[in-house]
């Protein structure tokens, strides 16, 4: 029956989300004028106060200090598997909240979400850690190899060896993404290499995207609007569009680097308030070492690495634009889902995984694999995740939700398609998937 489901999982459509220029401060302004968090931290319905805890946090203190005034129930769900973090919270409450939460996601205790945390905190006991070892020597490799080649690409002056340097570019910094998820960790400014900032991704990728993907909520998803529009809105994408952007997209790609730099530069230029921190000038570090070693001209150097970024930038939206996410199958914000909807139950809608990455911990780390539990639980360690998928699988099946998978190419075919739709779907967790 129609009452049965919703369209959105937000209550209501988010404020300044249609402004032309979309950032990650003004996502966060947003949500404090969304959240009813009243200027505190929200968690379910109840504020707390977490000022004198901000700089004692595990995680680093970013975490905290730029969601103040939001609410984080989906975050402190998600990145905080053991009990430790929830006793600590009677310290801090302040009183419940005065209006009912934004978003209709729940984390019921006999839900799928709550159900599989606690069977992935006593499988955690056992797991064998070495994985997460290698996860660490394999972006240090990546990020050797990627200078190794732009040394190699200016002395033989070699355009070739560029673009394999720009490959690795891209792989160290899709792996940083592993990292920046985690406890502040050197390894997570390595998504800085190209003109990115693993803290603007702290915020579009890890509180925005992850929490809410394919959503209105979701800043991966305004972010490359009017230009790719995943959504099956007619008002977003007309006829010429919805094909047009079949074409135009690996520019998109290809630019993707770049316009995240011009757009901390505008946005600091119209608001007054400095987009860039010191660890930016790890973008740097690259074109000065191949400027170091290379003994050749500045504008050479100049070329080559643009060049490097370039391949770097198309690579990365290559496969982070067709990992998961945008296949028709996939539930975007239009699309019917059950009201009253779990958050995994959600992930599980709105994820459809790569199945040729599987057991390999390389292919899993440079393209975004093992996506769905990764979204369950973000601060694991990739190298992890196959290790879960027992109690993963036993819970589908007790919840009847049913989990999806296909090859890389079959989501790049999807990622067109769902660019092109227009018409909504109805999800139902437990139908197979064809």
């Amino acid at each position: 029956m129609a009452s049965a489901y919703i369209t959105t999982i937000s209550k209501k459509y988010p404020s300044f989300r249609d402004e032309p220029l979309k950032t990650v401060h003004r996502w966060l302004d947003a949500k404090r004028q969304d959240d009813g968090a009243e200027g505190l931290w929200r968690i379910h319905d109840t504020l707390y106060d977490f000022t004198d805890f901000i700089e004692r946090h595990p995680g680093g203190p970013e975490w905290l200090r730029l969601t103040k005034g939001t609410d984080i129930t989906e975050a402190f769900e998600t990145h905080h598997i053991t009990l430790r973090a929830e006793g600590l919270l009677g310290k801090y409450k302040v009183r419940d909240a005065t209006g009912p939460r934004a978003v209709r996601l729940t984390f019921r205790d006999d839900g799928f979400y709550r159900t599989l945390k606690r069977r992935v905190r006593d499988k955690l006991k056992d797991v064998d850690h070495t994985p997460a070892k290698r996860s660490k020597l394999i972006i240090d490799s990546m990020l050797t190899a990627a200078f190794g080649l732009a040394f190699l690409a200016i002395r033989l002056g070699s355009y070739t060896l560029g673009a394999a340097s720009g490959l690795f570019v891209c792989w160290t910094m899709i792996g940083a993404h592993n990292f920046f998820h985690q406890r502040d960790n050197w390894r997570m400014l390595t998504f800085n290499l190209a003109f990115s900032s693993y803290r603007e991704w702290r915020v579009s990728h890890a509180m925005s995207h992850h929490n809410f993907p394919n959503s209105i909520l979701d800043l991966e998803i305004s972010y490359f609007e009017p230009y790719l529009c995943w959504l099956p809105n007619p008002a977003l994408k007309g006829p010429v569009k919805r094909i047009a952007a079949w074409v135009y997209g690996p520019l998109v790609y290809s630019l993707l680097f770049y316009g995240e730099f011009v757009k901390r530069l505008v946005e600091t230029y119209q608001t007054g308030k400095n987009t860039f921190f010191l660890d930016d000038l790890v973008t740097l570090i690259l074109p000065t070492f191949m400027y170091v070693v290379g003994a050749t001209s500045l504008w050479e150097v100049v070329k080559m690495w643009l060049f490097i970024v370039l391949v770097a930038s198309f690579l990365f939206g290559l496969i982070g634009l067709n990992a998961a996410h945008h296949h028709p199958k996939a539930v975007h914000d239009g699309d019917q889902i059950p009201a009253d909807i779990d958050f995994a139950v959600y992930q599980m809608a709105a994820v459809i995984d790569r199945s040729d990455t599987k057991g390999s911990q390389f292919m899993v780390l440079t393209s975004f694999g093992d996506h769905c539990l990764h979204h369950l639980f973000p601060t694991l360690d990739h190298g992890i995740l196959p290790q879960l998928y027992p109690v993963f699988f036993e819970t589908c099946r007790e919840f009847e939700t049913v989990y999806r998978e296909m090859p890389w190419l079959q989501q790049i075919i999807g990622q067109h398609k769902q660019l092109a739709r227009v018409e909504t779907t109805t999800y139902n967790p437990s139908e197979k998937f064809a």
